[in-house]
């Protein structure tokens, strides 16, 4: 069996999924074709090289519906016999893209493969593939009567089972604006991000989405998003305290991560910054929804004989607060080693790209401090969750 590592990971800036937003006007094949080349330009590779380019992106309608990946390839001018493919597990979409591209390394299918992630929420809104449809359909709309629920609920829902108040999802939120404000201070997302030029020639360097101001004062006069009387009759003694500030922000955004064989590493003379130790998805409660991460997490540990002690680092993807901080109930880990420099509240959630962006900052974040393992995980509308460990090569070398 292949081993694979990993050589390179970029990510763009992350901008506001709003009309004026930062990104919204470069649309999602560029916004990828800038973030491949960045990677490809970091690498120094032959581009001609790359046996697969694989993407992550949820919503594959509208410019988003070509095959993205490849028409960002061609876009950046690479060779044409380099095929793409487009993956989507919801939320984690991105992470299995990286799990794909490793199966298929360790399957000795591929020498050289891109995994990678996009998502422009701006032009394509979260949802709008659906039309209206049932997605659904009448077998799970019987077994699960009177129906399956937002994931908004789901996570109002996952707060009260865990006894997690408003003060304690809003202090999680002000704490992902902070970490991840003192992260741009420090200079510690300069090497992953790889700037991108809009239409009108302006250079985006920066995440758009941090607030450093944020307190708890501020956010916690708005008002809850998910409540309604249907929900609020059949979930009766929910406490509803999730909001828009202490759930992930709509953003686009992209990356990409360079994933190798030991072999070929060799033969082009790439350093190999990091392995994957482990990968997992599994299901879990279709109507809790995003719980999933709790097993995946146990499983995975298991599979691999680590504890959670032994993890420098955990992304835990913040698509609500209530989902990482029950995650870090059940697991009883150090929260100062939980989304260090942010997650999704602050840097937000351009839903395909999310799996590849944890990946980033996480191998970066470790090559910092000198950590040697680090674990992502990441809910999924349906109820699933993937995860994976990380393991840096400078540390076991």
């Amino acid at each position: 069996m292949e081993s694979a590592v990993i050589i390179e990971a970029v990510r763009s800036p992350m901008g506001r999924a709003r009309p004026d937003g930062a990104l919204a006007d470069l649309h999602p094949v560029q916004l990828l074709s800038q973030v491949l080349t960045g990677l490809v330009d970091r690498a120094g590779i032959d581009p001609g090289l790359v046996d697969d380019v694989i993407v992550g992106c949820v919503s594959q309608s509208s410019e988003q519906s070509g095959t993205v990946g490849r028409m960002a390839w061609l876009a950046a001018g690479y060779p044409e016999h380099v095929p793409s493919v487009t993956v989507e597990r919801k939320c984690g979409s991105g992470q299995q893209a990286i799990q794909f591209a490793i199966q298929g390394v360790m399957a000795g299918q591929y020498d050289l493969v891109i995994a990678a992630g996009v998502e422009s929420m701006s032009r394509v809104p979260m949802g709008s593939n659906r039309q209206g449809a049932d997605i659904f359909g009448p077998g799970v709309n019987e077994r699960y009567a009177p129906g399956l629920i937002p994931q908004g609920v789901a996570a109002e829902l996952i707060a009260t089972k865990w006894g997690l108040t408003r003060d304690d999802l809003d202090a999680f939120a002000v704490r992902s604006h902070r970490q991840a404000a003192a992260a741009v201070a420090a200079g510690q997302f300069d090497r992953e991000i790889v700037s991108v030029t809009r239409p009108d020639g302006v250079v985006v360097e920066r995440d758009e989405t941090i607030r450093p101001g944020t307190t708890a004062e501020k956010i916690g006069t708005l008002a809850t998003v998910f409540r309604t009387d249907e929900y609020e009759a059949r979930f009766e003694g929910t406490q509803w305290a999730t909001t828009a500030a202490n759930s992930s922000q709509l953003t686009d955004g992209a990356s990409a991560v360079l994933i190798a064989s030991d072999r070929m590493a060799e033969k082009l003379g790439l350093r190999p910054r990091a392995a994957v130790r482990g990968m997992y998805a599994c299901g879990d409660d279709p109507l809790m929804m995003l719980t999933a991460p709790i097993p995946a997490t146990r499983k995975l540990l298991e599979r691999t004989g680590l504890s959670v002690d032994d993890i420098d680092h955990f992304e835990v993807n913040e698509a609500f607060a209530s989902v990482p901080l029950a995650w870090l109930r059940e697991l009883g880990a150090d929260p100062d080693r939980l989304n260090p420099r942010g997650g999704a509240i602050a840097l937000g959630h351009p839903l395909g790209a999310t799996g590849c962006r944890l990946f980033t900052s996480m191998l970066h974040a470790l090559e910092d401090t000198g950590g040697r393992l680090g674990l992502q995980t990441v809910c999924e509308a349906g109820g699933m969750a993937n995860a994976l460990i990380l393991e840096r090569m400078d540390a076991t070398n």
